[in-house]
């Protein structure tokens, strides 16, 4: 589609550089806000969405840790909260598994793919590569929708008679395919497959208009190699996720078939109750494969978007240009091409062929590489770079950091070996949760910091963001570096209750103290969300004169404050130059559409 065709809107009355201007019709509340086909307003319909789901998300994890923390003490208000799943003010063992798989489904799918993707993905690529939309607005409006209902159905699966699904984020069968069908009432995980079905559907429309925008849609003079970092990770992200969410379309299909239609796609001859239930030819690790080959690419789905943004606001806090751009972009497609390499890492243990694991160890091994050069990239733009320790630059940085931390530790569980030991211990949570959770969490604050005036035309408070990083980025290792001693002693994940086991009872104090941390560091949370809304009506207002805070050169802070749908009111600039010209020449920036001069350096 092209932009004469992005706005529904009076006819033409300027065409500029292969772009279409608009005199605007007025548009009503739900067609302004609600059903709005402005990427503006569905990246922050995206925000917003994502901000609940992590409030879910998180307080699920809160209630789970109570348990973990104080096994043996009573909690009255759960009964309130959760009803006959928490009588006496202890959580039903099997509510307490499904609350372990709604916390995982909710963070990795809902907040960090479409609550991190979705957000920035939509509001930037337009504004960054000069195009007044994306490439099919409608598409785009269908997409948060159909992520809007993949909600609502994995919300409702909450209150269900049986509870949502209680089979772990990964939902692997047998369990998944017959768990709680045992006894008839199929509800929860049916609720969850068909949620995540149209979740997939969400993310490969959304793919599918990144990626026709930034190919077809940017300004005159915006050639690929002129793009910020961030439109870099999006591209590959939705390039990425367009590859690898049909597999899982797939997985989930067969898996409801296993569940209703009688085939045995995953299931193989089982016993329960003394009594064998044939399904000849079917195969549980056909699943993971399925599952793991979109699983691991989304590791990247979602850490990709958080390493761009950090590459932006890292080189404009720095006042340097980004070290090693091609570099940059270079490690963005081998990690999105070894991505698809490494999938069965997580699948050492389910008796594959000792040679045939040895190939995942060497990709998996490999693809710390582009990981180290973006690292090195990072640490060399700020080495005496002159930096502005913005609420986004703290964020940032703290997102080097977690990816640092939490990516050595991937080497271990790389490693065939040591990973028969670590596999399915909390040195696996500790991993996961650093490198991917709350790194890519960091990511995103730094995102919603910087670009929150330009989002919204307010600034948020710097008081309450500094307290909210610092608590949140102490707490987070305060959190997941104990588990790393407790996996290398064995400690299972996914247990409901350690006081018994005596090999685990030393850790006992270490679990009361995880558990409180993550109490602190949840309620550090509603610091942000506060600090998010009443900045957004009572912030300090964005001006003329402060339109561009940050100093940054790229595209998006020449619109107006508030950019109309079309973004630009007049004709769409031409870029000139690549978007990192930090310092140069003794100025402090130069904006990517400012001409060249002719005794002007190269960069």
């Amino acid at each position: 589609m092209n932009n004469e065709e992005v706005l529904h809107e009076k006819p033409l009355v300027v065409h500029d550089a292969g772009h279409a201007i608009h005199e605007h019709h007025h548009q009503s509340f739900i067609t302004k806000y609600i059903f709005s086909q402005d990427h503006k307003m569905i990246s922050k319909q995206y925000l917003l969405t994502g901000i609940i789901w992590a409030v879910i998300g998180g307080f699920f994890s809160v209630i789970f840790r109570l348990q973990l923390g104080f096994p043996d003490q009573t909690f009255p208000f759960l009964e309130d909260i959760f009803g006959h799943w928490a009588k006496g003010g202890r959580l039903d063992t099997e509510f307490y598994y499904a609350l372990v798989t709604m916390h995982g489904t909710i963070l990795v799918f809902f907040v960090l793919t479409a609550g991190l993707s979705g957000t920035f993905s939509n509001f930037l690529i337009p504004l960054q590569v000069g195009a007044r939309d994306m490439a099919s607005p409608f598409l785009n409006m269908l997409s948060y929708w159909f992520f809007f209902l993949a909600s609502i159905v994995m919300f409702s699966s909450l209150f269900l008679q049986t509870g949502p699904a209680s089979g772990g984020w990964t939902i692997y069968p047998p369990l998944s395919a017959l768990g709680d069908a045992m006894d008839g009432s199929k509800g929860g995980m049916d609720f969850w497959l068909t949620s995540i079905a149209l979740f997939i559907i969400s993310v490969l429309l959304g793919g599918l208009n990144y990626i026709t925008t930034v190919l077809n849609m940017r300004t005159k003079g915006m050639y690929m190699t002129r793009l910020p970092l961030t439109v870099w990770s999006f591209l590959f992200t939705a390039i990425l996720g367009v590859l690898t969410f049909p597999v899982l379309l797939s997985a989930v299909v067969l898996l409801l078939f296993d569940r209703h239609l009688g085939t045995s796609f995953y299931l193989s001859d089982i016993v329960i109750g003394g009594k064998i239930l044939p399904n000849e030819g079917g195969s549980p690790i056909l699943f993971q494969h399925l599952f793991w080959f979109l699983g691991h690419p989304e590791v990247y789905i979602i850490a990709l978007p958080a390493m761009g943004i950090t590459s932006e606001v890292i080189s404009t806090n720095s006042r340097k240009p980004i070290f090693g751009y091609m570099a940059m972009v270079g490690s963005f497609f081998a990690i999105a091409s070894l991505s698809f390499l490494v999938w069965a890492h997580h699948m050492f243990v389910s008796g594959m062929n000792p040679f045939l694991g040895s190939f995942f160890v060497l990709f998996t091994l490999l693809i710390a590489v582009p990981s180290a050069i973006k690292v090195f990239n990072w640490l060399t733009t700020l080495w005496k770079g002159n930096i502005h320790f913005t609420p986004g630059m703290l964020f940032a940085i703290g997102f080097v950091s977690l990816f640092i931390s939490g990516g050595l530790t991937g080497i271990w569980l790389g490693n065939s070996a040591l990973d028969l030991h670590l596999h399915d211990t909390y040195f696996v949570i500790a991993h996961f949760h650093l490198v991917m959770g709350v790194a890519s969490m960091f990511g995103m604050f730094a995102g919603v910091y910087h670009w929150y005036p330009k989002m919204f035309g307010r600034f948020m408070n710097h008081t309450l963001s500094y307290l909210h990083f610092w608590i949140s980025f102490i707490g987070a290792y305060f959190i997941f570096w104990p588990m790393h001693y407790e996996g290398l002693a064995g400690m299972p994940r996914r247990y409901y209750d350690f006081s018994n086991w005596e090999s685990f009872k030393m850790f006992g104090g270490l679990n009361e103290f995880i558990s409180i941390t993550a109490i602190i560091v949840f309620a550090a949370q509603f610091l942000f969300i506060f600090n998010f809304f009443y900045s957004m009506y009572k912030g300090r207002k964005v001006t003329e004169r402060n339109k561009n805070p940050w100093h940054s050169t790229t595209m998006e802070w020449t619109t107006p404050i508030h950019p109309p749908h079309g973004n630009w009111v007049s004709e769409i600039p031409e870029v000139h130059r690549w978007p990192y010209d930090y310092g140069k020449d003794g100025r402090d920036f130069i904006a990517q559409t400012e001409p060249v001069g002719a005794d002007e350096s190269k960069h």
